[in-house]
C-alpha cells in the first residue's frame, strides 16, 4: 500500500445520495492531492441504482464499486462492515461521514480490520496528518499516523461538497457477502420535514429554553418560512419537549455550518457552540447580556425575544 489509495463509503437511503458523502469526497481528494492517490466510492445497499446514477458524474472519483443485495437494504452496520472488509485490502484510507451512519460503521470496521481510527477530522494537512476538534471544539488536535491503514470519519461542515463535473465514472459490481443475520431491522419512525434539511440548509434559525413553551416555536417557524430556513434547537429546548430530537444542534446533535445562523433565546452552552460555531455569520438574540453566545456572535441583539421576533417578522414582510 505504498501509493495512497482511498475508499469513501457512501451514505445514502437506497434512493438518494446524502450530501455528507459529497463533503467526505472532498476530504478524500485533499488526502490524494500532492501525490498519485486515487479515490474510489463504495455504495453498499439494495436496489440503489438511483444512488449510483447520482454519483457517476462527481469530480475526482476513479471508480464506483457497488455491492447490492437484499440483506443490505436496511444498511445495518454488521452487514455493511461484512461487505466492506474483503474489499479494503489495497486501500490506505477508508473514509466515512461523521454522521450517525458513519459513526455506527467506522468503529466496528476499524476493530474488524485491527487498524487505527481518526474521528471527526476538520482539516487534512497531508496523507497522514489530520486536525480534529476535542473538548467540545475548544481545542484542535493534530494527529499523525505513523503508518498502516486508517479508518477516518469526516466532519461535513468543515469541507465544501464535491461538485458534479459531467464525468462518466466506471461502475464495477462487487460480490456481496453472505447475510450474517445477527440483527434485523424492525421499523423506523422519521420526523417529516416541510422545510430545508437542517444539516444542509444555508440559513438556520434555532430556538432555546428562552422560548419558554412549545407553542412559542411558532415565532421561529414564521420567520423560517420567510427566510427559507431550516429550524434548529438547543438541547435544553429538546429536553423540554418543545421540538423533536431531530432539531437538536450541538455536540450531541447535528454539527452544522450554514451561511447564516440565528440563535434565539439560546444562552450558548459549550455543547451547543460546538455544533454551530463554524457558521459563516452568527446572529444572537438574548435578553441576558452576559450570555456566552454573544462571545462568538457577529451580531448580538440584547432584548426580549417576544418583542424582537414580531418586529423581525414585520421587517421581513
Amino acid at each position: 500500500m505504498s501509493q495512497t489509495s482511498i475508499l469513501v463509503i457512501a451514505e445514502h437511503d437506497n434512493q438518494t445520495l446524502k450530501s455528507s458523502t459529497l463533503t467526505t469526497l472532498t476530504a478524500a481528494l485533499h488526502i490524494a492531492a500532492g501525490g498519485e492517490g486515487r479515490v474510489h466510492l463504495l455504495i453498499v445497499g439494495h436496489q440503489c441504482q438511483n444512488v449510483v446514477d447520482a454519483a457517476r458524474d462527481l469530480s475526482g472519483i476513479a471508480e464506483i464499486l457497488v455491492c447490492d443485495a437484499p440483506h443490505y437494504a436496511s444498511l445495518l452496520a454488521e452487514e455493511v462492515c461484512a461487505a466492506v472488509v474483503p474489499l479494503v485490502t489495497d486501500f490506505t484510507h477508508i473514509l466515512l461521514p461523521a454522521t450517525g451512519y458513519g459513526k455506527n460503521i467506522a468503529p466496528r470496521l476499524a476493530a474488524m480490520l485491527d487498524v487505527a481510527q481518526i474521528s471527526d477530522i476538520t482539516e487534512v494537512c497531508d496523507a497522514n496528518t489530520f486536525v480534529r476538534p476535542i473538548y467540545a471544539g475548544n481545542a484542535l488536535e493534530t494527529v499523525r499516523n505513523n503508518g498502516g491503514q486508517l479508518v477516518i470519519t469526516v466532519r461535513g461542515s468543515a469541507f465544501t461538497p464535491s461538485q458534479h463535473a459531467g464525468n462518466d465514472v466506471r461502475v464495477t459490481p462487487v460480490q456481496p457477502t453472505a447475510a450474517l443475520a445477527l440483527s434485523r431491522h424492525v421499523s423506523q419512525s422519521l420526523t417529516p420535514f416541510s422545510r430545508p434539511e437542517l444539516s444542509t440548509s444555508k440559513i438556520v434559525i434555532s430556538g432555546g429554553r428562552g422560548l419558554s413553551a412549545k407553542e412559542n416555536f411558532q415565532l421561529i417557524e414564521t420567520i423560517a418560512d420567510k427566510l427559507g430556513a431550516a429550524i434548529g434547537a438547543s438541547r435544553a429546548a429538546v429536553d423540554a419537549g418543545f421540538v423533536p430530537n431531530d432539531y437538536q444542534v450541538g455536540q450531541t446533535g447535528k454539527i452544522i455550518a450554514p451561511d447564516l445562523y440565528i440563535a434565539v433565546g439560546i444562552s450558548g452552552a459549550i455543547q451547543h457552540l460546538a455544533g454551530m460555531k463554524e457558521s459563516k455569520l452568527i446572529v444572537a438574540i438574548n435578553k441576558d447580556k452576559e450570555a456566552p453566545i454573544f462571545q462568538i456572535a457577529d451580531y448580538g441583539i440584547e432584548g426580549d425575544l417576544f418583542q424582537i421576533l414580531p418586529e423581525l417578522e414585520k421587517a421581513l414582510a
